[in-house]
């Protein structure tokens, strides 16, 4: 039972290591220990139960905020919105409990083998994590390494799941490396190797500067969700958006994520010619189709005329309706939420002498999607709602995810929001300018478009999941000879 109650709070400590924290040798550690605790259990049975446990501590620490959205936001009621809570960081934490359950089944007396078999799980139960059923790879172990740590040079060739292995293989090395000064000394040369081509990396450009310089004004309204959709406020929301344009003059303006309360087609005239004043215009609003349904949309307006994009990774409950759960939403309120998918792959919008490659609220944590609209896009810009996340850990938490989304594309990610956090971030993934979140203002920033291919632009997450089974290969081969006996 103490190791049950150890593990959680290894779990929960690791969420330190993530952002607004950021104490990013942290989950390395608690992971390690969590390694320790999976060497010590008599059975498979209990190394899942230990990892259940780390994963459900982790998740109920890290993802709150998903009872904000619920309650504060959504309307459910708390005692409801606490189980729903529970429920969905109860199934996050199946996949730990899956990782130290094949862990246990597969260690050996092979030390350098249970090294690479434990980073291998690890990076493959949260690419599953990351997949099944649409995924939700949020507070992935990779993402604690952002810069300045090392370890973020290997981001542009390895992606996100290059990333998580390479911290559980550190956690590895550690939780393994203490049995004696030869394994010590192994771990130490294994992790200065790592320390130092992460920071040769960190300086390698892989995508070079294209076209001029552009002024953009990302605005951040600070619109209240719960008085976002009240009529009444609609008129406060439009002059509060065409305000900021026009006082803060820039080539392209970007609205975020349904800045607009309205379908596109009920916009007037008149808000339109106020916001493309002084250039072009993209902006988040529902758009319908003409047989019927609507998406989720982001529409430049240039002078040459309307483009769009169609979000395509919709957030179940959200966003649609998952077969059988109709009755969820006679639980909770929220507006526009049976949105449907766009297409798969779609041409980055001409904007601003960029041709941008726009992604919808939570979409920037799918990287793979992102390189479908490279290497033509010179320019990233998400556009998010983070307003239904409250004041939450999650704003910090979905900044850092676009810092890897950043430099795994080598290029510039704008991030337009409704109450935070409005961002600039360059494409060595760190942030250039940043609004205060819960402020109305807009961020006036000159950007730069980017062209070429970095190698996770070229191979995306093939090498690193080709990596993650070629660990754990021997292992499997070494638990089939040993059964075979």
């Amino acid at each position: 039972m103490r190791a049950l109650f150890a593990a959680a709070a290894l779990g929960a400590a690791s969420v330190l290591g993530f952002a607004p924290f950021e104490v990013f040798a942290l989950p390395i550690f608690t992971l390690a220990l969590l390694f320790r605790l999976w060497q010590r259990a008599a059975t498979p049975g209990i190394a899942a139960r230990l990892g259940f446990t780390w994963g459900l501590g982790f998740f109920l620490a890290g993802v709150s905020w998903v009872y904000v959205s619920l309650h504060e936001v959504g309307g459910m009621a708390a005692p409801l919105a606490v189980i729903a809570t529970v429920l969905f960081c109860a199934y996050l934490a199946l996949f730990p409990a899956l990782a130290g359950y094949l862990a246990c089944r597969l260690a050996s007396a092979d030390f350098r083998q249970d090294v690479l078999m434990l980073a291998g799980i690890w990076t493959l139960t949260e690419a599953l994590r990351g997949a099944l059923f649409t995924g939700f790879p949020w507070l992935a172990v990779g993402y604690s390494a952002t810069p300045p740590n090392p370890l973020a040079g290997f981001a542009p060739v390895l992606g996100i799941h290059g990333m998580n292995f390479l911290v559980a293989l550190l956690a590895a090395l550690l939780a393994h490396g203490t049995a004696s000064w030869a394994r010590t000394a192994t771990v130490l040369t294994v992790i200065g190797l790592l320390a130092g081509t992460g920071q040769l990396l960190r300086g390698m450009a892989w995508t070079s500067p294209v076209g001029a310089p552009l002024m953009v004004a990302l605005l951040q309204g600070n619109v209240p969700q719960s008085l976002k959709w009240e009529p009444e406020r609609l008129p406060l929301s439009l002059d509060t958006y065409a305000r900021l344009a026009q006082e803060h003059p820039a080539a392209l303006t970007v609205l975020p994520e349904t800045a607009i309360p309205l379908f596109f087609d009920q916009v007037p005239d008149e808000l339109w010619q106020t916001l493309m004043r002084h250039g072009d215009l993209l902006v988040g609003i529902a758009v319908r189709h003409r047989e019927g349904g609507y998406v989720n949309g982001a529409v430049a307006l240039t002078q040459a005329g309307a483009q769009s994009y169609a979000k395509r990774h919709l957030v179940p409950f959200g966003e649609y309706v998952p077969p059988g759960f109709a009755w969820f939403f006679d639980l909770v309120k929220i507006p526009m939420s049976d949105f449907s998918a766009g297409p798969p792959r779609q041409p980055p919008l001409a904007v601003a002498g960029q041709k941008i490659a726009p992604n919808i609220c939570y979409e920037d944590l799918f990287g793979v999607e992102l390189l479908e609209a490279l290497p033509e896009a010179t320019l990233l810009i998400n556009l998010s709602n983070t307003a239904w996340f409250g004041r939450s850990l999650a704003q910090d938490q979905h900044l850092q995810i676009a810092r890897l989304r950043a430099l795994e594309t080598g290029r510039m990610m704008l991030r337009a929001t409704n109450t935070g956090m409005t961002a600039a971030i360059a494409p060595d993934g760190r942030v250039i300018a940043s609004l205060p979140p819960f402020t109305t203002g807009a961020l006036v920033v000159t950007v730069q478009g980017y062209t070429g291919l970095t190698p996770y632009a070229r191979w995306g997450d093939t090498l690193s999941l080709l990596l993650a089974i070629g660990a754990v290969s021997p292992a499997c081969l070494t638990a089939w000879r040993r059964r075979s006996r």
